[in-house]
């Protein structure tokens, strides 16, 4: 329900909360990203289909199809990496980000480049691929880009619905999705519409000024996750 209604509102987050429990709960970390995905692609649906007609494809297409790419490989390298070291680094890149972007809030928009959406959506990749945390380097983007609120929940909802429909396919290939999963992933359904709704009800009365804000400090939230999880 946590995961769900901090996506709602923020436009991102359900995987960064859901994966400081799931690796704990799993044999394997491929089956907790898998879960993660799963729920993060149900969540984002009902607000994607809302407000399809607010998505700008020229903004979103390249950095949306180049984490489609990366991810896939992503996946299948999972069961052998070794990832702990990356996360420490991650995190204190997220962290970094956070403070420029919350100091420099009112400044920053930038020109959705497609050199600038293939770089971000191969960090995403690599990130959503290997620990289901593929949103921070997207929504930094997303956010730096955006002419409103709506489109910015638009591109965000739609890139993680897509992407983890797709995540789905790939860890399903990988064999990761397990029973185990499956029945987790049913049971955990009544907590996401709850979650759904009651952060559908917050999002529609924050600012545009409130909602870059909590975005960011959220960014240092999830630094803080990879670095210590």
């Amino acid at each position: 329900m946590l995961a769900s209604f901090t996506q709602r509102v923020t436009g991102f987050g359900s995987g960064i909360l859901i994966m400081t429990v799931l690796p704990h709960l799993f044999p394997s970390m491929g089956e907790a990203t898998a879960l993660s995905g799963m729920l993060s692609a149900f969540t984002s649906c009902i607000p994607a289909i809302s407000m399809r007609k607010h998505l700008p494809l020229r903004k979103f297409l390249p950095i949306m199809l180049t984490f489609l790419l990366v991810s896939f490989f992503a996946v299948n390298i999972l069961s052998g990496v070794e990832a702990s070291a990356f996360k420490h680094i991650l995190g204190g890149v997220l962290i970094a980000l956070s403070v420029y972007f919350f100091i420099f809030n009112s400044k920053i928009h930038v020109k959705p480049s497609v050199p600038l959406q293939v770089g971000l959506g191969t960090m995403s990749g690599v990130m959503g691929g290997l620990f289901a945390m593929q949103g921070p380097p997207a929504v930094v983007y997303f956010m730096a880009s955006s002419d409103s609120r709506d489109e910015y929940m638009a591109m965000t909802q739609w890139y993680f619905f897509a992407g983890n429909v797709m995540l789905t396919l790939f860890r399903f290939n990988a064999g990761f999705i397990t029973p185990a999963v499956g029945t987790s992933f049913l049971v955990a359904l009544p907590a996401v519409f709850l979650g759904i709704a009651l952060g559908a009800k917050v999002y529609n009365h924050i600012k545009v000024d409130t909602l870059r804000r909590v975005i960011y400090a959220f960014l240092a939230v999830a630094g803080l996750v990879a670095m210590i999880s």
